[in-house]
């Protein structure tokens, strides 16, 4: 199903091919998908509520969040304006420039099943309830620190 990323002689990388039927999902379908739901559930949504909002099912969420379906051009602009982002957002932290197979990061789903646990999603909501940005930027650093990253990248004067 999935094949090795391809260079051609100018260095650029030329894009994994699509399943075909009776494969599984396409692996940058279900990336969209889990940013789909990512971001459903930092918001607060049931699936059944953003499925109202643009006017589909649950059910058909449900294959969305899954990488079941495709979502097409105009749905993927529709959920964007819904939820808030631009549809960059569904393409945000794809793998396709360092990794040699779309499904060969297990770091990356457990990354996803991290932001998507009650608690993860409970501090960013909270974190985004400060009111003012410098002591949002000072919890920001000082979370950083307890955890031990030292970098100084996102620090500014």
């Amino acid at each position: 199903m999935l094949e090795k990323k391809l260079t051609t002689k100018t260095g650029l990388a030329q894009p994994y091919s699509l399943s075909k039927r009776g494969e599984g999902p396409n692996p940058i379908d279900i990336h969209v998908g889990q940013r789909l739901r990512l971001r459903r559930t930092l918001l607060g949504l049931s699936q059944e509520t953003l499925g109202e909002a643009v006017g589909i099912t649950f059910q058909q969420l449900q294959k969305y969040e899954r990488g079941a379906n495709r979502i097409s051009a105009s749905r993927l602009f529709n959920l964007s304006q819904v939820l808030g982002v631009p549809v960059t957002f569904f393409f945000d932290d794809l793998p396709v420039q360092d990794v040699e197979l779309l499904d060969e990061e297990p770091s990356e789903t457990q990354e996803f099943e991290s932001m998507a646990r009650r608690e993860t999603l409970e501090l960013v909501r909270a974190y985004y309830r400060i009111p003012e940005e410098i002591v949002r930027r000072r919890t920001f650093e000082l979370v950083k620190a307890l955890a031990g990253d030292n970098s100084d990248a996102s620090r500014e004067g």
